[in-house]
């Protein structure tokens, strides 16, 4: 089985343990020579200078490329063009582009009234510069606003012409659900690479609830097993068990890249890896 390449999200921290931790999931996951750390973005940019600074600590330490992310929410053209060029002058030129969910719990996204309309818009400016990579987000089981899976895989073509190099999907529970979304995409004449977005499940209460939020269907034999395995207090071993085992059909099926939704937490992802076959190839190093 060939061996995959992998990549790995991390948050900013937002105290000093959280801060331990990521620098933690950082030192074991960097030797797996990842092609990127991407380090999200709080929602109306709560966590812009959290970000910026552990985009940069991260740049620093491990010298391998970090992918910050960047929405379009409670922020003018201006400012959010602004911090794109700083995150440029760190030396962070991967850019994950999003237009961000609506702010303040609302049911649907507002643009600032000097902001970017959507993802596409920011997008456009950003490829504008010639500075960037950009990356993108995508949705395997459809967005929670599309009206249908073909909208969805419309709005994702829109964002490569927009500009886009890359885009990560959205998490899911079974291989099916991004191998479908992978032939739909071809089918629409998208042709720029589409890589699957893999969470380990840490605590499946706590990912469940985050799957529903998100609109992720849950099977309910996935459902059954843990709950058998809460009770048999082998949660890990199902978790790290079922992610494997999806990893390893998604590369049967031709997929060379994963992307790891760490949550800050590397062991489960660590081991998943180790599996596939990822092992340590270069140790965190300082870079001036």
């Amino acid at each position: 089985m060939p061996t995959p390449n992998v990549s790995f999200e991390v948050f900013p921290p937002r105290n000093v343990d959280a801060a331990f931790n990521l620098w933690d999931t950082a030192h074991t996951l960097a030797p797996l020579n990842p092609r990127f750390f991407s380090v999200t973005y709080g929602a109306g940019g709560t966590t812009r200078d959290l970000t910026h600074d552990a985009a940069h600590v991260l740049r620093r330490t491990s010298g391998l490329p970090v992918a910050a992310h960047l929405t379009c929410v409670g922020a003018s053209k201006t400012e959010t063009l602004e911090v794109a060029d700083n995150f440029a002058k760190i030396g962070v030129t991967d850019i994950v582009a999003l237009r961000g969910d609506p702010q303040d719990g609302a049911d649907t996204f507002t643009p600032h009234p000097e902001g970017f309309a959507d993802s596409c818009a920011l997008i456009e400016a950003l490829a504008d510069k010639g500075t960037f990579n950009i990356r993108v987000g995508a949705y395997p089981d459809s967005h929670p606003e599309a009206t249908d899976m073909a909208a969805n895989v419309a709005w994702l073509k829109r964002k490569f012409e927009s500009g886009a190099d890359e885009a990560i999907t959205q998490f899911f529970f079974e291989a099916d659900s991004f191998l479908r979304f992978r032939d739909a995409c071809a089918a629409a004449g998208i042709t720029k690479q589409v890589t699957p977005g893999i969470l380990p499940i840490l605590n499946w209460k706590s990912a469940r609830k985050f799957a529903t939020r998100c609109g992720t269907p849950v099977p309910a034999w996935l459902d059954e097993a843990f709950d058998a395995a809460i009770r048999d207090d082998r949660h890990d071993l199902l978790a790290t068990a079922l992610c494997t085992e999806m990893c390893d059909t998604l590369i049967e099926e031709g997929v060379e890249d994963l992307h790891f939704y760490t949550l800050n937490r590397a062991e489960l992802t660590r081991d998943v890896c180790r599996a596939l076959g990822v092992t340590p190839q270069v140790a965190v190093r300082n870079v001036a």
